[in-house]
């Protein structure tokens, strides 16, 4: 399984590398009707938590292999990068939950099938990602819970931004892994730090990366972080305890304020029901920071 994540996540990096604001979503079917979905079959984490989350869940039949919540998600070994048609079948799906670039043969040939196919990018921003949970609402018949889902997703993330101390002119470091890949603010992820009036180290570091730029250690370091956060503990091994070990990161600000955290890989890199919690945990971090030294 660890292995699986690694490999997960080094494609899912790559997956949204791709990804520009304004993605939308696709859905359209051979024969497709409108009819209630009864057999979903999810290729997506994100979308997965969403089903879940909206009440939809009984009608999932089947998710692929990286979609771990919540606990009784009907876990398989289908691929939601590399679908395969005849496999994702197998489960007579009346709707099928896709992701990202590298489906477009497998959403092809379901929809050969007179599959219904729903088509979900990465969301660029908090608005895609409730517009996302929204339109399964409506293909699902549960609007309703839905729309309390985004509610409940956007007074937590209000709430986290407006109680925390202000972020403006503290500097953070999101890392996705421990060879130094970070998002920027044009990224998802970026844009919760920004809403903090959080400087992002990643910003203009280099032309390269579509948003997910590889740094240098001596730019981090150069940098001097007030806030480190890894998103790279299940995947990568990675904690506060490694980052200390790192050579010439000793005297890092995050290492001495309260400011190095870690933080569950899954929630800081899908755009679903758990948002809130990774604002609440940047939200603590920086109150944390504004407190004073100590951990």
């Amino acid at each position: 399984m660890h292995l699986n994540r690694l490999r997960g996540a080094l494609i899912v990096l790559a997956l949204l590398a791709l990804v520009v604001a304004g993605c939308g979503s696709e859905s359209e079917g051979s024969g497709a009707s409108d009819a209630t979905p009864e057999r979903i079959v999810s290729l997506s984490p994100t979308a997965t938590e969403d089903l879940f989350a909206i009440g939809a869940g009984k009608d999932v039949v089947a998710v692929d292999e990286q979609s771990d919540f919540p606990p009784q998600v009907p876990q398989t070994e289908l691929s939601g990068f590399q679908p395969n048609v005849e496999a994702i079948a197998e489960y007579e799906p009346d709707l099928v939950v896709a992701s990202a670039e590298g489906t477009e043969a497998a959403v092809r040939g379901l929809r050969k099938l007179g599959v219904e196919v729903l088509v979900q990018p990465a969301a660029a921003t908090l608005g895609q990602a409730y517009e996302q949970i929204r339109e399964l609402g409506r293909i699902t018949r549960h609007e309703e819970e839905a729309e309390t889902v985004v509610e409940e997703m956007r007074g937590r993330i209000a709430a986290a931004i407006g109680e925390a101390p202000g972020g403006a002119g503290l500097r953070v470091y999101h890392e996705l892994s421990p060879d130094y890949f970070s998002a920027d603010s044009s990224t998802f992820i970026g844009r919760i730090y920004d809403s903090f009036g959080l400087e992002n180290i990643a910003d203009g570091a280099t032309d390269q990366g579509g948003g997910y730029p590889q740094l240098s250690a001596e730019h981090i370091v150069n940098s001097n972080p007030d806030l480190i956060v890894l998103a790279d503990g299940e995947c990568c091994g990675q904690s506060p305890a490694t980052v200390r070990r790192r050579d010439g990161w000793g005297g890092l600000a995050a290492l001495g304020n309260g400011g190095l955290i870690a933080i569950d890989d899954d929630i800081a890199s899908r755009w679903g029901p758990r948002v809130p919690v990774f604002a609440e945990r940047i939200a603590a971090a920086i109150a944390a920071v504004r407190e004073g030294p100590g951990e």
